[in-house]
């Protein structure tokens, strides 16, 4: 799910004519002042978060001098929510505020309906509201035919004990809502606190909505970057990890950042997990041996081996991580020699300079682990394949032995660079890259592993050397599976003549920068 800001929300509020008080974003003092004196004193001045609790963080302020405006603006641009730095105010009119309410409507999975929220109290939670004035709340199911029918809302709103005419004045805002929520193809859309001032006049004090992931393309105006429910924006590491796996449907990669690895000198791993339950135990694994995790990666679903690579490279691009911890579901139905093979890839690329520990659990976890040791054992830190029978806890212990043996030391960052295919002669594309083929030196090899190892056969030997066995443009829409098979059988039995390119959008120009400093 993808929030909004709040003055986002208010857009949308505004486009459907629900009233909403006078306001401006600003990023800076001198715009807030002249927001002000526009909008008419005394103002309100909120931090632009989507993290819960902002007024308890102190997030909420008034203002009634440009003074007193300036000093709140240097305590709030730049203050940090978490891992997140406030880089947006909506500075708003001061309502005369004589009644507060709660509205929503929320997507009832069970129900697979809209289901709406109200209550005749505002101001905090609307969970909290219910456990302690229980007859100030009403709850129904919105019919996705009829929707808010406004006598309908009127019959509801009253059952809080509303009195008519307040009633009525609120029931056409709470039509308009629910259209606003259905337009904007909402899985919440909530007003906390809707407020009448002491004029009788009903505006949105507030406004949190959640837009649906699957409809995200449908509202470009939204500015929507990444699909996914962040308490902040993302990073930019995040977007380059959204753009693989907005690019390539096949199995699930999902990252996060969660510490900032080179400025801590705590033990930061870096986690990488399939499926969400094993993942999570996994993720316990790291918390108590006393390790701090720089980000939560899962690629599940039975990804390509090429997904798990640009995962690892993600990962990877962390500086000042002092291990590489893969672990998830032990009975994970994909089959492990795919993961494996993306693994070793990336870690030979990246000349891994730190230990780690790879469980693989699941469908063909021996052949997986005997990828690990036959083409990373040589590395000169500790990297280990496991099964299924060894717990997330006792692989961890394995590699902090393996960080004490390199000396606790921090990950450096090198630049990515592609493999070399100057020498190359020929070449196809896939669905997410390339595979190029140095002939002249294929000539000379006598196993022709590469074919070999190409479970979906798309690989022939032509004049000595392997080429495509269908027509290209079946390998790019997916007969090549990006398995990497080929790629290390030729590493491994062959003339290391065979190269795989895997792009990662915009990882080239993000790693030049951390290696530049910055």
């Amino acid at each position: 799910m993808a929030k909004l800001y709040e003055y986002q929300g208010k857009e949308i509020l505004k486009k459907h004519e629900i009233p909403i008080p006078k306001g401006a974003v600003i990023s800076t003092a001198d715009e807030a002042v002249a927001a002000a004196e526009k909008i008419g004193w005394p103002v309100v001045v909120k931090i632009q978060t989507w993290s819960t609790g902002r007024k308890a963080a102190g997030g909420v302020r008034f203002a009634a001098t440009a003074d007193e405006l300036r000093k709140h603006c240097g305590d709030l641009l730049g203050m940090k929510i978490g891992n997140f730095a406030v880089e947006k105010l909506l500075i708003e009119q001061k309502l005369a505020i004589a009644r507060e309410f709660f509205a929503g409507f929320i997507i009832n999975d069970t129900a697979q309906k809209p289901m709406f929220l109200f209550s005749s109290r505002g101001g905090s939670g609307i969970e909290e509201i219910a456990k302690e004035y229980p007859d100030a709340v009403v709850t129904a199911e919105v019919d996705i035919f009829e929707g808010m029918k406004p006598y309908r809302t009127l019959e509801l709103i009253k059952k809080t004990g509303l009195d008519p005419k307040t009633a009525s004045a609120l029931a056409p805002i709470l039509v308009k809502m629910y259209e606003a929520m259905r337009k904007s193809d909402a899985r919440s859309f909530e007003c906390n606190p809707l407020v009448m001032t002491a004029d009788e006049k009903v505006y949105a004090a507030d406004c949190h909505v959640v837009v649906d992931d699957y409809a995200v393309f449908r509202h470009p105006e939204f500015g929507i970057e990444i699909a996914r429910e962040f308490d902040r924006p993302p990073t930019e590491l995040e977007r380059i990890a959204y753009m693989v796996e907005k690019n390539d449907y096949r199995g699930t990669f999902f990252f996060f950042q969660m510490a900032e690895a080179a400025d801590t000198k705590e033990a930061v791993i870096g986690f990488h997990g399939a499926g969400g339950g094993g993942s999570m135990m996994s993720m316990n694994a790291v918390s108590e041996n006393g390790c701090k995790i720089a980000n939560f990666c899962d690629t599940s679903g039975n990804p390509p081996a090429s997904k798990v690579y640009r995962a690892a490279k993600v990962i990877l691009s962390q500086p000042g991580i002092k291990g590489y911890f893969s672990s998830g579901s032990g009975v994970a139905s994909q089959e492990q020699f795919h993961s494996a093979r993306g693994f070793v890839k990336a870690f030979l690329e990246e000349g891994l300079d730190v230990p780690a520990s790879i469980r693989l659990g699941g469908n063909s976890e021996e052949i997986a682990m005997q990828i690990i040791a036959d083409f990373l054992g040589g590395l000169p830190v500790q990297v280990k394949g496991f099964g299924k029978n060894d717990s997330p806890d006792s692989v961890m212990k394995h590699l902090l032995e393996g960080m004490k043996k390199n000396g606790n030391k921090g990950h450096t960052v090198k630049p990515f660079v592609l493999p070399d295919t100057k020498k190359c002669d020929y070449s196809f594309q896939t669905m997410t890259g390339s595979i190029h083929v140095e002939r002249a030196a294929c000539a000379a090899c006598t196993t022709k592993a590469c074919i070999g190892s190409c479970s979906p056969k798309i690989l022939k030997e032509e004049n000595g050397a392997p080429a495509l066995a269908i027509d290209p443009k079946e390998a790019k829409k997916g007969k090549c599976i990006e398995c990497l098979a080929c790629e290390l059988a030729c590493m491994a039995k062959g003339m290391k003549a065979l190269k795989i390119v895997l792009p990662i959008e915009g990882l080239a120009s993000y790693r030049e920068k951390l290696t530049k400093g910055k």
